[in-house]
């Protein structure tokens, strides 16, 4: 039940940012990679606001983790610097936010069926090229996933 509120929550927080002429920049991406500690294959998508101060864009976004006899849920409420690159189609950008992260295992796991959810935090860095190619790599602390390594893509504005 906490799992579905947190998912309805999150899905209502992002469909508020296509609301409204502030936001008309907004745009969706998709990712998908693999992460350490727990060992997954995760994907997921997020949407990324117009910048809210100079170069600096809030990213919410939602990963679904598989492997590892579990499963993982994160909601990461990230914020993202970017920097062009002069002369070249790609920016460099930096970032990082709290994550929310629900974790979940069968009888497999060793401990019968359960699930456990904790507070994370994230830091990030990636490379996208303007066409909306990016790659990126997440270190987490707390319960989140040691180090995260994604492909994606973001949909044109």
């Amino acid at each position: 039940m906490r799992t579905r509120i947190l998912l309805i929550t999150m899905a209502i927080s992002l469909g508020g940012l296509w609301t409204g002429d502030a936001n008309a920049q907004a745009r969706a991406g998709m990712r998908a990679g693999l992460s350490v500690d727990p060992d997954q294959f995760y994907f997921g998508g997020h949407v990324e606001t117009a910048p809210l101060v100079e170069r600096v864009s809030f990213r919410p976004n939602v990963e679904v983790g598989i492997g590892d006899n579990l499963t993982l849920l994160a909601i990461n409420v990230e914020f993202v610097a970017g920097f062009p690159v002069r002369g070249r189609p790609w920016r460099v950008y930096l970032g990082g936010g709290p994550a929310a992260n629900i974790y979940s295992w069968s009888e497999g796991h060793g401990q019968g069926d359960g699930s456990d959810a904790g507070g994370g935090l994230n830091l990030l860095a990636g490379f996208e090229h303007r066409d909306g190619l990016f790659v990126e790599i997440k270190v987490g602390a707390l319960d989140s996933p040691s180090l995260r390594f994604a492909v994606g893509y973001n949909f044109k504005r």
